[in-house]
This record gives structure tokens, C-alpha cells and sequence, in this order.
């Protein structure tokens, strides 16, 4: 059939992606009681945020099969890039309890942005004052999410 060949294999395997990861996690969540609409388990909100999530992922996997779909191909991964962000966030973890959110934020922006082609100290500077900030107005002071603000060796 014409109408369902794979036309953009990116949007394609983003879909596959979105779908594998509701699969995972709507069967993790099945661990849970559910409850109901009124009375809800731990497990409803995972399973609800799953099928979302599959929804998304058919969605975008039938767009990349329409005929009106533009024509790209899957790229090579960038494994330095990957190697770059997955080392920030678990440099994240590693230090957000000894140096704080902000010193931890920190650590994870700048690194992360090595992962890109354009980087720049500047650019990579300023992102990191700006999400800073923001975070700590959702997180710390909006939520009042009980996360140590700086290292510990100042408090």
C-alpha cells in the first residue's frame, strides 16, 4: 500500500520512542492500584500520563506515514553529544546534596551545553543564570520543594 509507506523515518522512530517509553512505564505502573476517577491510586496518574504518552507516539508515527510527510532519514547518533548530556545529569546527582541546587544546576548547564556544536562560554553562561533563577522560583519557592539551595558548606 502507497499511503502507509514510511516517509519520515525521524518522525517515525520519535514515535516508536514515545510508544516504547508508555509501554515501560504503564506496565510499571500496573505494580499499583489504580482506584478511581474520584479516588485515586498510586498507580492511576502513571497509567494516564502512559497513555497519553502512546497516544503521542501513534500519532506522530501516523503523521511520518502520510503521503503528504516530508522525506527525511534517520541521522547517525551523536554519541559525544549523548556521552556530554548523560554525564551532566549524573554529575547532577552526584553533586546537588554537597554543592546545592544552584551549584548543581550549574555543573549540569554548563556541560550539557558541550553537547552542542555552537557552544559558547557566553551562551552557556547566561543559560545557566537564567534556568537557575527560574528554578529555583518553581521549584524551591513556588513548590517549596525541600531542596538544599547552596553547598552545604555554607549552611
Amino acid at each position: 500500500m502507497k499511503g502507509l509507506a514510511i516517509r519520515n523515518h525521524r518522525a517515525f522512530a520519535s514515535g516508536v520512542l514515545f510508544l516504547a517509553f508508555a509501554v515501560f512505564f504503564f506496565a510499571t505502573a500496573l505494580q499499583y492500584p489504580a482506584g478511581t476517577a474520584a479516588k485515586m491510586g498510586p498507580g492511576y496518574f502513571p497509567r494516564l500520563l502512559a497513555i497519553v504518552l502512546a497516544a503521542i507516539g501513534l500519532v506522530v508515527m501516523f503523521g511520518a506515514m502520510k503521503p503528504a510527510a516530508d522525506r527525511q532519514a534517520l541521522r547517525k547518533w551523536d554519541l559525544k553529544g549523548l556521552a556530554w548530556i548523560t554525564g551532566s545529569v549524573i554529575l547532577f546527582g552526584a553533586l546537588l546534596f554537597p554543592l546545592g541546587l544552584v551549584g548543581a544546576l550549574f555543573v549540569l548547564i554548563v556541560v550539557s551545553s558541550r553537547a552542542s556544536s555552537e557552544f559558547t562560554w557566553i551562551g552557556a553562561l547566561t543559560n545557566a543564570a537564567v534556568l537557575i533563577v527560574l528554578c529555583l522560583a518553581v521549584f524551591v519557592y513556588g513548590l517549596g520543594l525541600p531542596l538544599p539551595v547552596w553547598p552545604s558548606l555554607l549552611t
